[in-house]
């Protein structure tokens, strides 16, 4: 049975040699020319279009002064986005509206405050 095992061994062997010289020897046909390249007066113009800014969509920011104090509004279609406060003395602060209540909530800024823990798990 070793015999019979080895001699089909060795015939599937060479079938497959033999298909694969047969594959090689037929070979990949050309490939086809390269199209021309047109000349600079032809060549189409490429360029991105300009980019125009939609009016609706710029903040319209107002500036109100008043005894030292500043005031920023910015809106966005009539909808208020934020105010910066900015004190005569002390830091600037920031009043965003709440979308559930409709209320403005006081933020020292635009950070959320939330902080994600940056464990390390694994160092190689």
């Amino acid at each position: 049975m070793t015999k019979s095992r080895t001699s089909l061994r060795l015939i599937a062997a060479a079938a497959v040699s033999a298909v694969a010289a047969f594959a090689a020897a037929q070979g990949l046909p050309p490939a086809p020319p390269p199209p021309p390249m047109p000349s600079e007066s032809e060549a189409p113009d490429i360029s991105p279009p300009p980019v125009a800014g939609d009016a609706e969509l710029e903040p319209q920011v107002t500036i109100t002064r008043k005894d030292g104090e500043t005031v920023e509004e910015a809106r966005i279609n009539g909808k208020l986005m934020w105010v910066r406060v900015t004190p005569r003395h002390g830091r600037p602060y920031y009043l965003l509206p709440d979308p559930v209540e409709g209320t403005l909530i006081r933020r020292e800024g635009f950070d959320p405050g939330l902080r994600v823990p940056l464990w390390v798990l694994f160092s190689f």
